[in-house]
């Protein structure tokens, strides 16, 4: 017997990422209007080089097949091979990994690695599957992807929904499906793999910890200290959890949170450690936690604090609810959170906005040191690695902000300007191939 997935076997209305390539367009054409791009380049890199949709029959715990749709969109590859993560949830369509696979492509160009952008997942919500079964749809997405990635070709890693034990199951089906020689040359496949099974320390929390960093840097930057800060965060996933983590070792208050099942609020502080613990023992959800209130979810934007990390989905701070946001700093730990539209009435209200592309740059950098870990042979200590992502993280912000200011403009805008041109170089050196 043929059935369709669990999840899109329902009359339930799914959320579409609605608006999320005008968006990266229209920051993509705003920064290349800024810096005079080449025509001839703004035409190449407003398209995607590859789409791939594949549809895939996985055998599910009770014995019927359900046919999957998975995706996997690579943006450009100037200056290295794809990277980028792959997401398992109703929303991923291939407009959605069309907007995430750009932004990867600047998100690297930025951070100076040799990287491009791609992006991709499967349409379905995880929770409605076994272990088992998520490992077989894992397994078969893979070989479905067969060689459209590949170690120097198109890295893949993890993202919403997707953990260490998904690149995994993902790293040993490629490597599985290769001559018994070249098995072992082939681990770097993937990025955010267990530390036991070729991962790096310290992957797991890079992307969370560069949020914080960029933080610590604006706050560094306009002489103020953390201590005292109160922030919110939406999203208490791996990113939302280890930037909320950081915060508080500074001394920062987290007074509300808000995931896909509820928002709860205390003014007093919310403790980060006891929060992650409560939501692990129910099933993720930070639903009736105790020691805070529950919130209104239309009313958690307005909370009163001073940083709001959105850390869940993109297109959540939008014209509806960005002229009743307080906080004085939105740290994007998602990938486009903040739409255009939201996003002017940010800037007219004298709100700053490190934007995803730095903010939550950590991730790649250190899915990068990863590869390399990888590819080389060698072991990296969890204290050199944080150094290492640390470094890189300041090497970035600091060149942002000298930009924003040399040219007045808002950080998203100088980020987009110094990405582009990097990759305008390449072109202008290499020229177009014939």
């Amino acid at each position: 017997m043929i059935t369709i997935p669990k999840d899109l076997d329902t009359k339930e209305k799914k959320i579409p990422l609605r608006g999320m390539m005008e968006n990266v367009m229209e920051q993509f054409n705003s920064a290349s209007d800024h810096i005079n791009l080449h025509p001839n380049i703004r035409k190449i890199l407003s398209i995607t080089n590859n789409e791939i949709i594949v549809h895939f029959p996985v055998k599910m715990d009770n014995g019927d097949v359900a046919i999957f749709t998975g995706y996997r969109v690579q943006h450009n590859n100037a200056l290295g091979p794809y990277k980028g993560g792959l997401r398992y949830h109703p929303t991923v369509d291939i407009d959605a990994a069309r907007a995430l696979a750009m932004w990867m492509t600047w998100k690297t160009s930025l951070a100076g690695l040799p990287y491009g952008g791609g992006k991709g997942g499967i349409q379905l919500d995880p929770t409605k599957y076994s272990a088992g079964e998520l490992e077989r749809i894992t397994r078969r997405f893979t070989f479905a992807l067969a060689d459209n990635i590949g170690p120097e070709h198109d890295i893949p890693a993890p993202d919403v929904n997707t953990n260490s034990q998904t690149m995994a199951w993902m790293a040993d089906t490629y490597m599985s499906t290769r001559p018994p020689a070249e098995r072992s040359a082939n681990q770097h496949v993937v990025t955010g793999k267990p530390a036991g099974s070729g991962g790096l320390e310290g992957r797991d929390r890079a992307t969370g910890f560069g949020v914080f960093l960029t933080i610590k840097f604006w706050a560094e930057r306009n002489n103020e200290v953390l201590k005292g800060k109160t922030f919110t965060v939406q999203g208490f996933g791996n990113v939302g959890y280890w930037a909320a983590y950081f915060l508080e070792l500074e001394g920062a208050k987290l007074v509300a949170v808000q995931d896909a099942f509820g928002s709860i609020q205390n003014k007093n502080g919310i403790e980060v450690a006891a929060l992650f613990k409560y939501a692990q023992a129910h099933k993720g959800s930070i639903v009736a936690y105790p020691d805070a209130l529950p919130l209104d979810k239309d009313d958690f934007f307005s909370t009163a604090c001073d940083i709001c990390i959105p850390a869940a989905l993109g297109n959540q701070i939008t014209i509806e609810n960005a002229p009743f946001i307080k906080a004085k700093l939105i740290a994007e730990g998602a990938n486009g959170p903040t739409n255009v539209e939201g996003e002017q009435i940010l800037i007219k209200n004298g709100v700053t906005i490190i934007p995803d592309i730095l903010c939550n740059s950590g991730g790649v950098i250190g899915s990068y040191f990863e590869w390399l870990q990888n590819r080389n042979g060698e072991l990296w200590q969890l204290d050199e690695v944080m150094m290492k992502i640390e470094k890189k993280m300041k090497e970035s912000f600091d060149k942002v902000n000298k930009y924003a200011e040399e040219h007045h403009l808002d950080m998203r805008t100088a980020a987009y300007c110094i990405a582009i041109q990097r990759i305008e170089r390449a072109y202008v050196e290499r020229g177009i191939f014939p």
